[in-house]
């Protein structure tokens, strides 16, 4: 639960009338996950026209804030204003005002598929270091929260997943933990099959499309194959 300290914990209960203070009460007790409005007036019977008054003085206040849910954003929710609202109720860091905050879900993921493309090889903990020498977030995200970021670099298919073998390009992850890397860009892996096919001499042979088993022009009776092959 995450609570705020107040400059004066005590409740100015002279300043209320009877039913803002059964409001607020009422609200208090809810801690950090507050309270819909609309069950408010359902535990408290009071008249909704009252209900609705004194919710807006007690805004007015200081005492009582309306907060966005992740669960319906058109719903008024009222939390203490001493308590920081549940990551239940907001859905947490990834979300700003009850929606889903992809703008800056996609910075992030862009950030952390860069720092394991230059690692090569990463882990949940070397990227989360990587992220948090870089400064370019205002907030500290612990390795749970870029895991999460990581892992869905793995479902959009742009990172793989597998575990250290320990052994060559694992060396530095201990054996059998979760490791990541990147995928070879289509680009990347476009030049590879250029660069591995112009070794071979077939790939610059002007005769390649009379080429075939059993013709003329034949893999098994070419000299320039049989010299690339002994080589």
């Amino acid at each position: 639960m995450s609570k705020r300290k107040r400059p004066d914990s005590k409740v100015p209960a002279l300043s209320m009338t009877e039913q803002e203070k059964i409001l607020y009460n009422l609200i208090l007790s809810k801690q950090d996950l507050g309270i819909w409005s609309r069950d408010i007036k359902r535990e408290t019977s009071l008249p909704g026209n009252v209900v609705d008054k004194s919710l807006k003085s007690l805004r007015s206040k200081g005492l009582i804030k309306e907060v966005a849910t992740v669960q319906s954003k058109g719903r008024k929710h009222f939390l203490a204003s001493e308590f920081e609202p549940s990551s239940e109720i907001t859905g947490g860091k990834w979300y700003n005002e009850g929606s889903l905050d992809t703008e800056f879900i996609n910075f992030l993921k862009d950030q952390c598929l860069k720092h394991i493309r230059n690692l090569k090889i990463a882990t949940v903990d070397t990227v989360t270091d990587a992220v948090r020498r870089s400064r370019v977030l205002k907030v500290d995200y612990s390795s749970q929260d870029i895991g999460d970021i990581v892992r869905a670099l793995v479902l959009d298919n742009d990172v793989i997943e597998m575990r250290s073998n320990g052994l060559g390009e694992f060396a530095s992850i201990p054996t059998g933990r979760m490791c990541y890397k990147c995928r070879r860009s289509p680009d990347a892996t476009k030049k590879l099959r250029v660069g591995a096919m112009a070794s071979i001499p077939c790939g610059v042979c002007p005769q390649i499309a009379h080429c075939m088993p059993g013709g003329i022009i034949s893999p098994m009776t070419c000299e320039y194959y049989s010299k690339w092959l002994d080589f």
